[in-house]
């Protein structure tokens, strides 16, 4: 391993099917004014919303709801929320959905006592806070983003055209504690579960992809990768099956919890190309990364072809008899393709509503980040989005 990291995760998790039994324990450790956070009305259907309201009471605290927080969370929502919180004079705020509620939640942490447009602030200029921040805790029901234990918050500006997601450098920003119990994944719709696997794969393959040297984080990358594709075949042909979901679970949070990148550069493209689909359509994260990840990993296969030999090899079990390294690795990203089409995610961005008059605008909210094998210019992101056409 080369270079120098601190590491710290601070974010405690409870997990396993009687884990919102601790809820109780954690709520007790701030005031009373309490923000509920969550998404459409899911987990009023589900019962979630009565079971977390129930322990609300029995803990007397004072709630303020902030309801209808969308899958692509918007500026517009951010400001309302803040409002409500303000309002509230919130002391701590409490997440309970998927990804989005979670990151909308340290959006809205980060931004109550802010002087500033959060918008300008955190996502423009990417500052960080110098304001109090408002603790925030998690109730996962849906897998994923790892947002449940890292400083992530992504938000959608439609007028801009614009979807970013800043990751915090301070970890006071991650979730104080947050609970995952695989039993609230299983009422998913089979679309919304192979996304979440999806991103949870992707944020995997964002980090190994990149560096040269023999590092214990690729060991472990490679682990978690082969779990998600063992446990994700299992799921698609009975998402009921508990093991399988609670693999997936314990997958995504590792994935992006910071752990799989230290001492590593890594490269975040295919999240840069997604969230660009995903600004001018809206359509679902995981499958915007989906959409464009093959036509970028063979982009930049040449300029990686020994990590992608790897891959190929140590994930997919390629057989390497006979082959030049450029056909292993070529036959690494067909078994990643097979994989993906057995899944049923979404291969193209023209099914998620893009259109090629959109190309000038996708070009243009694409953010050119460094870490990876090859960095893209303009010409090369137009050429990846219109091969994933």
């Amino acid at each position: 391993m080369l270079g120098n990291f601190t590491y710290c995760n601070p974010t405690k998790l409870y997990f396993g099917g009687d884990s919102l039994a601790n809820l109780n324990t954690e709520l007790r450790k701030y005031e009373q004014n309490t923000v509920l956070i969550y998404g459409g009305g899911s987990i009023k259907k589900n019962g979630i919303y009565d079971e977390v309201m129930s322990i609300l009471k029995e803990e007397e605290k004072n709630v303020a709801e902030i309801a209808g927080v969308m899958p692509n969370p918007t500026v517009e929502k951010l400001y309302e929320g803040v409002e409500i919180a303000r309002n509230h004079k919130a002391d701590f705020i409490l997440a309970v959905g998927g990804g989005s509620v979670c990151d909308y939640a340290k959006a809205v942490s980060v931004s109550v006592h802010c002087d500033e447009d959060p918008w300008e602030k955190y996502y423009l200029k990417f500052e960080e806070p110098s304001c109090e921040v408002i603790p925030v805790g998690c109730v996962l029901t849906m897998v994923g983003t790892g947002s449940e234990m890292n400083t992530g918050a992504v938000i959608t500006n439609h007028d801009a055209k614009l979807k970013i997601g800043h990751v915090f450098a301070d970890e006071k920003i991650m979730p104080k504690f947050s609970i995952l119990n695989p039993k609230y994944t299983l009422t998913l719709p089979h679309y919304q579960m192979i996304s979440g696997i999806y991103d949870i794969f992707n944020h995997i393959c964002e980090q190994y992809f990149s560096g040269e040297d023999d590092n214990t984080s690729d060991y472990i990358s490679e682990g978690l990768m082969r779990s998600v594709i063992h446990s994700s075949r299992i799921a698609n042909r009975n998402p009921q099956d508990y093991e399988a979901r609670s693999n997936i679970m314990w997958s995504a949070t590792w994935a992006l919890n910071t752990l799989v990148a230290k001492a590593k550069s890594t490269d975040w493209m295919v999240h840069m190309l997604g969230q660009s689909v995903g600004a001018c359509t809206d359509a679902t994260h995981g499958m915007t990364l989906s959409a464009v990840s093959l036509p970028y990993y063979k982009h930049i296969m040449p300029y990686g072809l020994a990590k992608f030999v790897r891959f190929a090899k140590n994930v997919w079990n390629v057989d390497t008899t006979g082959k030049s390294d450029e056909q292993v690795a070529s036959d690494g990203l067909q078994a990643m393709e097979n994989w993906m089409k057995e899944l049923g995610l979404v291969m193209n961005i023209t099914e998620l509503g893009a259109t090629e008059d959109m190309i000038p605008d996708l070009v243009k909210a694409t953010i050119v980040m460094p870490g990876g094998y090859k960095v893209l210019n303009a010409d090369e992101i137009e050429q990846i989005f219109r091969e994933s056409f």
